[in-house]
Order: structure tokens, then sequence, then C-alpha cells
């Protein structure tokens, strides 16, 4: 299981348990999941498997079922699964759309960890569907290497599974630095975002896509929203990526609307239900039933934001700034109304930033802080408004914080993003600034995983941003495997506890480099 020269080791055990292509899912049938007294056979794990929010002792390991039944776990310490321990977990049904998840507890930390799962029929145990495979490292409990990757945007501006091309690549590369976790930084699916079976591309010829019905049009029931999670595992490659790389996911607005804000009323002739609060309640029910998050639980009340520990040198922070932010607006308030983060996640983020011993702070922030993303003629998306004076708006709650963490002397803060659909590096200084009570430090973009590329926006001043990486294209909407998408790469060393920041393009070459010493203030 060694990492050298970045690549993978061949591991039997996800191989055994992943399916042989794309074909394998046929879309019809495989798009929901029937009547259970009209299936024979046995229960049926084609949808992969999946780990999430990983600590040092802990994992939640998901599977989804073609019919009712019971999900058992085992893992082993190697995958011949010789002195196995076992896990009994729910019995899945259509409450959560066949999807389950099981908790596993106890686990050595800093190890590789082979887990099986086992579907059987709750009313006959003896009956149990074909063991589908993966593995995970649990985090480290001393200091030891960490290798992460980030991204976003999947499925977005029609640009879907694309068999033509090997569907969703992207995940194929990444899988193969065999990275400790993947943070996904929002926009996992693209609700709003039909896709089609054909698409004409720029400059002539055609863009075939895998289709369902709940993907042909606009989600707006919770049937439609769970299968625009579903459609995305269609996919061999992010199928394969799960069994390997555990993740840490959070959401943004595509997951419900373009640029929704809680309290909307729409104006857009595709959607029969018009709040976008009953829209985003149910996207955030089928959210936490399609991933494995330690805070979401099916029929509960739950939220996005948590923090994950990952040994001595590196805490994950990870934000909502969708759920609780104001509406979006022009951001010229001399007042904060509600911000982006809301009163209680930003006292939250403060109170959990302070108690941190990590050497690394990451800040797993949905959308940018100083790029300046508008929504439509007058008013903006994220934190930025284009005004380089004093904080006003969304930037008021953004400099408390950065207030907040120089003074109580936390360092160690590293922003990660995604959102606008192209790659840069972004260095914040008070030296720059119209807001200057703050200490240095960096913001980093990356994505989009499979959706349309864009040209990069202006920088907003009050923050004191300076870029001195960006890479983007000159038009707007560029199709997948045109120079287009883009992940990112966090490497921390064990002995020095240095952190190197790697700017990806699809294919994995590098395109930028930052190195980051620990404890150094305005490097």
């Amino acid at each position: 299981m060694t990492r050298d020269s970045g690549t993978a080791v061949d591991r039997r055990a996800v191989l055994r348990g992943s399916l042989a292509g794309a074909a394998a899912l046929t879309v019809p049938s495989m798009a929901g999941a029937a009547p259970a007294q009209a299936l024979s056979g046995r229960p049926g794990a084609e949808w992969g498997v999946q780990v999430g929010d990983v600590t040092a002792s802990s994992g939640l390991v998901w599977a989804r079922s073609d019919r009712r039944a019971r999900m058992v776990v085992e893992t082993a310490a190697t995958d011949s699964f010789r002195g196995a321990r076992r896990w009994v977990g729910p019995v899945v049904g259509p409450d959560t759309d066949f999807t389950g998840r099981t908790p596993l507890v106890g686990l050595p930390p800093g190890e590789q960890i082979h887990y099986r799962v086992v579907l059987a029929d709750p009313d006959d145990p003896r009956r149990t569907g074909r063991a589908v495979y993966g593995t995970f490292r649990t985090a480290p409990a001393r200091r030891k290497d960490i290798r992460f990757l980030w991204s976003g945007d999947l499925a977005g501006q029609g640009w879907g599974i694309n068999p033509d091309r090997g569907g969703y690549r992207i995940f194929d590369h990444m899988r193969r630095l065999d990275p400790d976790f993947f943070l996904c930084s929002g926009d996992t699916i693209y609700a709003d975002g039909p896709i089609q079976e054909r698409v004409a591309l720029p400059g002539g010829g055609t863009w075939r896509n895998l289709t369902t019905p709940e993907k042909s049009k606009v989600a707006e029931t919770l049937a439609e929203f769970r299968g625009a999670f579903r459609y995305n595992l269609l996919d061999t490659n992010l199928r394969d990526f799960n069994a390997q790389v555990p993740s840490i996911v959070q959401w943004d607005d595509h997951e419900v609307r373009n640029n929704w804000y809680p309290g909307q009323i729409l104006d857009d002739a595709r959607y029969t239900e018009k709040s976008v609060d009953v829209l985003a309640a149910r996207s955030l029910r089928a959210f936490g039933e399609y991933f494995p998050l330690s805070t979401k639980r099916a029929d509960e009340d739950g939220r996005v934001y948590r923090v994950l520990r990952h040994g001595p040198l590196l805490d994950v922070f990870v934000l909502d700034m969708r759920t609780y932010r104001d509406a979006n607006s022009p951001g010229r308030r001399p007042d904060d109304n509600g911000g982006i983060l809301g009163a209680r996640q930003l006292a939250w983020l403060k109170r959990e930033l302070s108690r941190s011993r990590a050497v690394w702070k990451v800040i797993a922030s949905d959308m940018p802080l100083g790029l300046v993303v508008p929504d439509g003629a007058v008013n903006f998306e994220a934190v930025a408004q284009g005004d380089p004076g004093a904080p006003l708006g969304r930037e008021l709650q953004i400099a408390e914080l950065l207030r907040h963490i120089k003074h109580r002397r936390i360092t160690g803060t590293l922003w990660l993003t995604a959102d606008v659909h192209y790659t840069s590096a972004q260095h914040y200084d008070p030296a720059r600034a119209a807001f200057k009570d703050f200490a240095p430090f960096w913001e980093f973009v990356s994505g989009p995983l499979n959706a349309g590329g864009f040209p990069a926006v202006g920088l907003d001043g009050t923050f004191g941003p300076e870029q001195p990486f960006v890479k983007a294209p000159a038009t707007a909407n560029v199709p997948p495997g045109q120079d287009s998408q883009f992940f990112g790469e966090v490497a921390i060393d064990a002995d020095s506890g240095e952190l190197t920041v790697r700017l990806r393009a699809e294919s994995g070459a590098v395109l930028f480099t930052k190195v980051l010493q620990p404890g150094r203030v305005g490097q």
C-alpha cells in the first residue's frame, strides 16, 4: 500500500468489488428501485460504496441496495479478510431511497482498513448479495505525512457522463495519486441543470451524455433530487474512486438552484414549486442520504458545517455558506444582516479555530472570499462586491473572523474553495488592504471536476488580494476535455510540518506550486 512516485498500487480488493464499466448499470432499470415484491434473486449494491468523515478511530460506510435489505459491513487489516470484524448496519428501504450508512468505531489510527459490504434479505439473512469492496486509511494519531485533494462542480452546464471520452476521467487521475481523502467543495450535483442526450459542441461536433428521467429536467420533487445525486454514480471512475478514497463533502448552490438563498421565491418558468426553502429541504434530505456525513441523519435535524481532525498536523473546518446567508444584494450595507455564515455558524467557527491545536487549519469554503462573483446585473453571490474600500455587507462577517484569527494568534489557516470554474491562487495581505486588522493568509481555488470552464472574475481590494497564478478559459462554458477541468492537492510533511499546495490540470499535470512553512506569518 505504498505511495511511491505519487501513484497507488493495484488494490485487489477494490478492483474485485468494482463494476466492469458504465454499461454495467443500465439506466432505465437502475434509475430507481422496484418494489421488493417485484424483484427476484438477492439484494445488489451495484451503486458502489463510499466512506466519509474519517477520523483516527472511525468512519461512516455508505451503500445503496436495489431493494429492502440489511446492510452488513466487515472490516479487516488485509484484503484476505482473515479475522474480520463484523458490523450489523440498518435495514434500508424506500424511506431513505434504499441508501444506508453504517458507522465504524474503535478502528486503529493511521492504518489501512479494508472493508466489504454485503446486503442481506432482512427476512432471510442467508440470502445475501455479492460483496462490494473498499478501502481507506484512518487519520493518524501521531505526525504522519498527509496528502489530500480538493475540487468541486460535477455535471454542470449540461456536460454529463460522456461515454465517448470515458466518463468522469478526472476521478481516475485523482485516484492514482492515492490521497488520504478528497474534499468536495460543493456543487456535487446540478439539480437545476438538466442533462440531455446530445449537446452541440462549440466549433462543431456533438457531446453525448448518459441521462436518466430524473436528470432530464430541473429537480423539484424528492425523487428528482435523489435521482440527481444517483446520476453521478453511473460513472465507473467515480465509483472506483469512492471505493478507494474517503470523502469530506460540503454543498453550495447547485444542489438546489443557481445562486439560491433562504426565503427566495423563484421567477423561473421551469419550476412549478417556487419556494426555494421547500426545494432546499428536499435537496438536503437527499444530500444526507447519498453522502456519508457524520452530521446528517435522514429525517432528523442536522447540519453540513463541521470540523474533521486529521491528527496533530491538520484540522479541516467545513463551512456552509448557503443555508444561513442573507439575501443576495448589492452588498453595500454598513451593518451585518446575517452575512454569509449566519451568527451561530460564525460563533462555532471562531470557537473551534481557537480550540484547534493542529499545525494547519484548512477552512473549506464553498465560495471564494476576494473574487467578485455577480448574481445578475446589480447583486452579488459570494462575499466580495467589487468595492475595494472598507468592509460592507457580507464582508463585515469575514472581517470579524479574520480579526479574531489575528487577535487570538491562530496560526496555520488556509482557505480552499471551488465554485468559479477555474483555478487560481490568492494571497491576502493587510499591507495592500482597506481593512488591515488581520494576518496575511492564502486562498486557493480549483475545479470544475466535470462542468463548463469559465473566464476569471475580478478581485476585490478590501482584504488586499494579490493573484500570483490563475488559469481560466478565455470564453464561457468551455466543455470538459478542452483544458478546462482542475483539482488541487495539499501535502503536509510529517517531519518539518511544511505544507505544499499544487494546482493540477485534469490529467494531473502540476500547473502551480506553493510551499508554506508552519508558524510563519506573511509568507
